[in-house]
Order: C-alpha cells, then sequence, then structure tokens
C-alpha cells in the first residue's frame, strides 16, 4: 500500500506543476499575441515553453528523478500525445454531443492531464531497477 500513497502524493504535486505550467502557457501566449505573433506561431512557443517548465517541475518535484536529454525527449513526445488527446476530446465533445466548447475544452484537459500522468509515472519517470554488484 505505500506505492498507493506514493502516486497520491505524486498526482497532487503533478496537479500543481501542472497549473504553474498552464500560467506559463496562457501568459506567454498572451505576451506573444499582444506583441503581434501570429497566432499559431505564439500558441506553439508557448506550449514548449510550458512543457520545459513543466519537465523541470516534475522531475524536481513529483518524480525526484535525475534530468537528461532523452528523458526530455519521452517527456516532450508524451506532451505531444496529451495536447492530441486534448484537441480530440475537445472536438469530440463538443461536435459529437454538443457541449459547449469551454465545458468540453474542461473535459480534454480533464482527460489529457490524466492520460499524461500515467505515461509520465509509468513511462518516462518509471523507477530504474538499481544494480547492486553480486556479493
Amino acid at each position: 500500500m505505500p506505492e498507493l500513497g506514493r502516486h497520491r502524493r505524486q498526482m497532487i504535486r503533478y496537479v500543481g506543476t501542472g497549473g504553474v505550467a498552464a500560467i506559463v502557457d496562457l501568459s506567454g501566449f498572451a505576451a506573444l499575441t499582444a506583441y503581434g505573433a501570429p497566432l499559431l506561431a505564439a500558441a506553439a512557443a508557448s506550449f514548449v515553453a510550458a512543457v520545459i517548465v513543466n519537465y523541470a517541475l516534475c522531475s524536481l518535484f513529483v518524480f525526484d528523478a535525475q534530468m537528461g536529454p532523452a528523458r526530455f525527449a519521452a517527456f516532450f513526445g508524451a506532451a505531444l500525445i496529451g495536447l492530441s488527446v486534448n484537441v480530440g476530446v475537445t472536438y469530440a465533445a463538443h461536435a459529437g454531443f454538443a457541449v459547449a466548447p469551454l465545458f468540453a475544452k474542461t473535459v480534454g484537459i480533464g482527460v489529457a492531464a490524466a492520460g499524461n500522468y500515467l505515461l509520465n509515472a509509468f513511462v518516462v519517470f518509471r523507477e530504474q531497477p538499481v544494480e547492486r554488484p553480486d556479493a
């Protein structure tokens, strides 16, 4: 059961770091568009900035893991999967079930966040077995 407690703590921290990343994404997007950046370029740049911040925070505060280029690549890949899920669920909820756009986006965020946590906890930041020399 200690494993369940660890995952519960990680999920709470994951929500917090995700909130910080969302603020980075939204504020970066707002600043870039305010200074005349094209919409899609601003959206992509703020997304990448948020992923970088989220990776650092998840490494340090959620999963207590070493940072490195291979892990960052895996994290970025998981983030792109999460983005696809978010957009897909948002579209499906709105177009397929006539859900209001803001509520559809909220559902998309929730589904993507849950999926991203699972990918990060069990793939990107999975604990590596410690190799011990034979005694």
